[in-house]
């Protein structure tokens, strides 16, 4: 595989994590199953990756609310969930192809990470892969009210890397990211096609 070379202006690097960086999207889908198969509530696998990048608390609302399903402590089933999937985090492993790039450029571009996940999380998962101290920012679902398809987390990782977002490209392995990259003006790399990354469905 050739490297990869960034477009012309290029002056930051912004990258989603899970699916991305960390192959973590089969242990999600199996938390999901377990938690939400406990309270009646199907997730078929291509829904799954549909809303890859959505906070854990938005799928769930989303789901209950189309089955009309009352969900009434929200905040304990999302507690549920991140805890069954850090259960089986140890098993988690790099995506090489794209932690090359990062690795490539740590130290000569500006590095974030903008996840859809939560902080705790999201350190962990770094963590776990050995890339926890590669980056200058890490943007998660705590840090904005909106979420993708919105730009707001990759708005805000160029705001904190202090840099023009257009100017900034963006690593991403689900519509949803690629969309926020659109409407954040940021070049988008779907690491989907270019290397090969994720799900066979």
């Amino acid at each position: 595989m050739k490297p990869w070379i960034a477009p012309p202006g290029t002056v930051g690097l912004i990258f989603d994590c899970d699916g991305t960086l960390a192959d973590t999207m089969p242990i999600h889908y199996l938390a999901w199953v377990k938690i939400l198969g406990e309270h009646g509530i199907p997730f078929p696998e291509d829904r799954f990756y549909s809303l890859g990048g959505m906070p854990t608390s938005k799928i769930i609302q989303l789901l209950s609310d189309e089955l009309g399903i009352v969900v009434h402590d929200l905040e304990a089933l999302v507690q549920a969930k991140e805890a069954s999937y850090v259960e089986f985090m140890h098993e988690v492993t790099i995506i090489e192809p794209v932690a090359a790039i990062a690795r490539e450029n740590r130290g000569k571009l500006p590095q974030a990470v903008a996840s859809g996940g939560y902080r705790a999380v999201i350190q962990q998962t770094l963590q776990q892969v050995g890339i926890a101290d590669w980056f200058d920012a890490l943007v998660c679902a705590e840090d904005t009210e909106k979420h993708k398809p919105e730009p707001d987390v990759f708005l805000e990782a160029a705001r904190r890397l202090n840099i023009d977002p257009a100017k900034c490209v963006v690593f991403e392995d689900t519509d949803l990211g690629m969309e926020a990259a659109r409407r954040a003006g940021m070049f988008g790399v779907d690491v989907r096609r270019e290397f090969g990354v994720g799900p066979k469905l």
